[in-house]
């Protein structure tokens, strides 16, 4: 069967939601030195064989010639070339577009270390949008095609950009520790410059330019034993620790509940209530050590439980952070990030509501002073 030659390569599809089409769609073209390569505005083409990416051409109308694929030349050296010189390969069209506004959210959760808190860790989620431009035809050739796909959609570039920018809110995490939600939600203009500058060599490997991000909010995500457990943050023993004051706890509340995992990780209240399961865990330890008490000696009445503190959840951003108790709110009103007009809502309020018109919490913000009197 004779071999088709190509004596022009153009793409003329529009490529909408593709970064990169594949001429031919399968196996290899056959063209010939001489043969027209035409690229439009917008569009870089880049020869491909043998899994490698050799020569990438801009926009414009280009003659093959040795001279203008020195790479393809060099790679087959085996063969002499002359006018007519007929050599297999595939050109790949890659969108050179900037694309302003994509969305993304966080498709695994994000740990923030919370020290005297539930289980010490809380996982969150996080969402935003971010703006990005294809920079570099060969790298993206190179990280995404592979030689064997015949296009590569934006859907599957943004699950890696996405992957990219999740990396570097976890690693901002670890290194600022904001040790609680409120405090991180108060953060997100810092968090998102650190996280453009974290994730764009990340980009940068994969052909791409991060042009913009923005972080619209985080948001707490059910917290468990077993979860961090898989996430490496909680060792073996730890681990059995904690299940067994799960199990005390739901036995606490007659089998009832949805269980520690959530409570723990979500409420300041639950790490109290943490804290006084590892602290009576403890002392029956030391009583153990101590010596056995007297057989037929009742054991003493256990107290009834702690009641519930009041929870508040805030507005911060447009979000929705907490719950948190009145203790660790005030810490808040002291940092000067929760003020009377900060709104907020608890189980049994109908609307949310100013801080400083909520009577549990109006006296967090204290009397306003009177002005001092004139001098004469």
């Amino acid at each position: 069967m004779a071999r088709r030659i190509a004596d022009k390569i153009e793409l003329t599809m529009e490529m909408r939601d593709r970064i990169v089409q594949r001429i031919p769609e399968n196996g290899e073209g056959d063209f010939r030195m001489g043969s027209q390569l035409i690229v439009h505005q917008g569009q870089n083409a880049v020869f491909y064989r043998d899994g490698k990416s050799l020569d990438t051409f801009g926009p414009g109308r280009h003659t093959l010639s040795t001279a203008n694929v020195p790479v393809l030349t060099g790679f087959l050296s085996n063969m002499v070339f002359g006018s007519d010189t007929i050599f297999s390969a595939v050109v790949y069209y890659v969108a050179m577009r900037e694309f302003p506004q994509e969305g993304w959210g966080t498709r695994q959760p994000i740990a923030m270390q919370t020290p005297g808190q539930g289980l010490g860790w809380l996982l969150l989620g996080a969402h935003g949008t971010f703006g990005f431009e294809v920079k570099d035809a060969k790298r993206v050739v190179d990280t995404f095609v592979g030689g064997g796909q015949p296009f590569l959609d934006l859907s599957t570039v943004k699950n890696r950009l996405v992957n990219a920018i999740t990396q570097a809110a976890t690693d901002w995490f670890a290194e600022v520790n904001p040790g609680n939600l409120m405090k991180a939600q108060s953060m997100l203009d810092e968090m998102a410059t650190a996280v453009k500058i974290k994730a764009q060599d990340q980009f940068d490997a994969m052909g791409m330019l991060l042009k913009n991000i923005t972080i619209g909010g985080l948001s707490p995500l059910e917290t468990s034993a077993e979860k961090l457990q898989k996430m490496g943050l909680l060792d073996p023993q730890m681990y059995m620790q904690l299940k067994a004051m799960e199990t005390i706890e739901k036995s606490s509340q007659g089998g009832g509940g949805a269980g520690t995992g959530v409570g723990l990780g979500a409420g300041m209240g639950a790490g109290m209530g943490l804290g006084n399961m590892m602290a009576g865990m403890f002392s029956g330890m030391q009583q153990q050590q101590g010596g056995q008490q007297p057989q037929g000696t009742p054991p003493p009445a256990a107290p009834p439980p702690l009641p519930q503190a009041a929870q508040f959840h805030v507005a911060l951003g447009g979000q929705s952070a907490g719950p948190f108790d009145v203790a660790a709110l005030q810490q808040y009103v002291q940092s000067g990030q929760l003020t009377k007009e900060t709104l907020v809502w608890k189980q049994g309020m109908a609307n949310w509501t100013a801080a400083g018109q909520v009577p549990e919490l109006a006296n967090l913000f204290g009397a306003t002073p009177p002005p001092l009197p004139p001098t004469d």
